[in-house]
């Protein structure tokens, strides 16, 4: 019985040390997450790289992927080489999916681009002549949005039912001053803008020229606009949770007051 005694004790005692060790084991440190998403150039890639930090607190790698024109993004989405993208608006996904039968998803707007004409050699709509060449990108999201900016502005009448969205050449219904509107792609815009008479781009294109929608554009698009420039991912994983807390962290105080001071006449925040 002794003996018994004693091996009970002593099996106890092993017990307690294991558990008493087991208890001053190290949490597993949690395996860091990369998570890639495409940009092409300021201020998107900037906002990107304010939240990087951000993301890297959290545990999550983020990697961004800077293409260089504005058809890989969205390619490289779809095919899954990278987990989101920032640099469109919805308007452009929308096609983009509907030509390419994609699935991308829009997650969260983040800013509104303002959108304006400007022209290198006028200094008002009043003054440009007949016949002018006006510049716009040439995918169908942006000409509708140039057509109804020109419409906005009186220098084209589009059909009564022609929207911002929807809007085509064939919508034109008036054009008394000949305009010739010359389709360009997007990344093209600043590169012909010398040798137009007005050239319709966002922000992104035009500060590098020197422009500023406030005081140098003839005329300028409202930020109640469709256009805002959008986190976009796929449909499998838009609800991560990976994706999500990219998308809270672009919308933190940090990006808001980045827009707000750096970027106040040309990028409005839409959150």
């Amino acid at each position: 019985m002794k003996k018994l005694m004693l091996f009970i004790l002593f099996s106890v005692l092993c017990l307690a040390g294991c558990a008493s060790n087991a208890d001053k084991e190290e949490p597993k440190e949690k395996k860091e997450q990369t998570l890639k998403v495409a940009s092409l150039i300021p201020p998107m890639t900037d906002i990107l790289e304010i939240v990087k930090p951000l993301m890297k607190e959290e545990g999550i790698n983020l990697e961004i992927v800077v293409l260089n024109d504005n058809v890989q993004p969205n390619n490289a989405l779809a095919n899954k080489e990278v987990d989101a993208n920032f640099f469109q608006h919805v308007p452009y996904m929308e096609q983009f999916n509907k030509n390419s039968n994609a699935d991308l998803v829009a997650v969260q707007p983040i800013y509104h681009a303002v959108y304006g004409g400007y022209s290198p050699k006028y200094k008002s709509l009043d003054d440009l002549p007949d016949g002018a060449t006006v510049a716009i990108a040439n995918d169908p999201t942006n000409i509708s949005r140039s057509l109804a900016l020109m419409d906005k502005y009186g220098l084209i009448k589009l059909k009564d039912d022609a929207t911002s969205t929807d809007a085509t050449e064939a919508d034109i219904v008036e054009n008394k001053r000949n305009f010739k509107i010359k389709k360009v792609d997007l990344l093209m815009l600043a590169r012909v803008y010398e040798d137009t008479d007005l050239t319709i781009m966002t922000p992104a294109y035009a500060e590098p020229l020197g422009l500023k929608p406030n005081k140098d554009a003839l005329l300028t698009e409202g930020v109640e606009s469709a256009f805002a420039i959008t986190l976009v991912a796929r449909k499998d994983n838009a609800d991560s949770e990976a994706i999500k807390l990219l998308a809270e962290k672009m919308t933190g105080p940090e990006v808001k007051k980045f827009l707000e001071e750096d970027y106040k006449d040309s990028a409005l925040p839409a959150f």
